[in-house]
């Protein structure tokens, strides 16, 4: 492949994994800029750490068998980070009791879309959590390429040779390629002026949302030897749509001091739940995970610490129609500068995002050459 010229200029709407890796990938042969609305780079994923425990807000690994991560860790100097679970037995919650489930249930039944060959194998992650990888990431970046958090994009135009990038205070970007990393929904806002009605049909693109609430407690307040990942509730026994609890602690070595243990409840909630006159507040979602968590385990006394975490619209739904949407878009795109990466059109995960990211940078490299 031919190099490509220094003042070959790309432009990334979209600082989550996907944008990331495509920066990385060209960030030695293109003058890069990377934009994201949010404050902060790294989407969906959000590490803290407190009183020597590691607190995921956001996405806690990715499937086992990924090959995408190892080689994205690589690039940015964290191989020696990579950790798989600690242990891979669940337990399912019937209303009563938890009971043992046989590899790859608790994702068949939570409506995971993980391929068969994963299932059964659990998730990896970094040994400081997934945080690490953005912090890595956005280290090897730093005077390579532009980062630009706060920064919103409104749409982007063709141009005679390339594309530009109006920003929302009017500021343009001018660029000979563009990569979209956002939501679709996000996507369809910045490319309807170009590409409809393609572009619009991304605006009926299924999401849902989900809220955790991690919860610490001391170590003889859990009556139970989280000796599991965690339990996943039967469907007809599930209340204020808790599908989920990952015994954090258990579930990857150094995510908790000995005298501590993490316990994070994941929900389904039902939209009024997150915003209006009907949202839930975090002590509310803190009382729903206690209540929860008393159906299924001896638990006694308060959390010592919570962290309430809101994702809303944040996980993609694949279904037929979306998948042709994609397709559509991605063929009225064809002859432009102009890629899509992402998990909201590639395939959910951020094994699917960093794979998405991946490709999105070899094809712009390709067309560039």
């Amino acid at each position: 492949m031919a190099r490509v010229a220094a003042e070959e200029r790309v432009v990334i709407i979209g600082g989550g994994l996907a944008g990331l890796t495509a920066a990385v990938r060209l960030s030695s042969r293109c003058a890069v800029t990377v934009l994201d609305a949010r404050p902060r780079l790294g989407g969906q994923i959000l590490t803290e750490t407190h009183g020597g425990g590691v607190i995921e807000r956001g996405a806690e690994g990715f499937v086992f068998r990924s090959d995408a991560l190892p080689r994205l860790a690589a690039a940015v100097g964290l191989s020696d980070q990579l950790i798989g679970q600690s242990v891979t037995r669940s337990y399912g919650f019937d209303g009563e009791r938890l009971r043992v489930l046989a590899p790859g249930e608790a994702a068949t039944f939570l409506g995971f879309q993980v391929p068969r060959d994963d299932l059964g194998l659990g998730i990896r992650s970094f040994r400081r959590g997934m945080g690490s990888l953005v912090l890595a990431l956005t280290a090897h970046l730093d005077g390579r390429v532009g980062l630009r958090a706060g920064i919103a994009a409104e749409h982007v135009e063709l141009r005679s040779a390339g594309a530009r990038v109006v920003l929302d205070d009017g500021a343009r970007l001018e660029a000979d390629a563009v990569i979209v990393a956002t939501p679709a929904r996000v996507a369809a806002n910045l490319l309807q002026q170009e590409f409809d009605p393609q572009a619009s049909a991304l605006l009926a693109a299924p999401v849902l949302s989900s809220v955790t609430v991690e919860l610490a407690f001391s170590r003889e307040a859990v009556d139970y030897p989280l000796d599991a990942t965690g339990f996943v509730v039967a469907q007809d026994v599930q209340q204020d749509g808790l599908r989920a609890c990952t015994f954090t602690s258990a579930k990857f070595a150094d995510r908790s001091t000995s005298e501590r243990v993490l316990l994070r409840l994941f929900f389904r909630p039902e939209p009024e739940q997150l915003e209006g006159p009907l949202a839930v507040n975090d002590e509310g979602w803190v009382g729903r995970a206690m209540d929860g968590l008393r159906r299924a385990l001896h638990v006694t006394g308060e959390p010592l610490a919570s962290w309430v975490s809101r994702w809303p619209g944040a996980l993609p739904v694949f279904d037929d129609a979306h998948r042709a949407a994609v397709a559509q878009l991605e063929a009225s795109l064809a002859d432009t500068p102009i890629e899509l990466a992402g998990s909201a059109f590639h395939g959910p995960g951020i094994d699917a995002a960093v794979r998405s990211g991946e490709g999105a940078a070899e094809r712009l490299l390709a067309r560039l050459a």
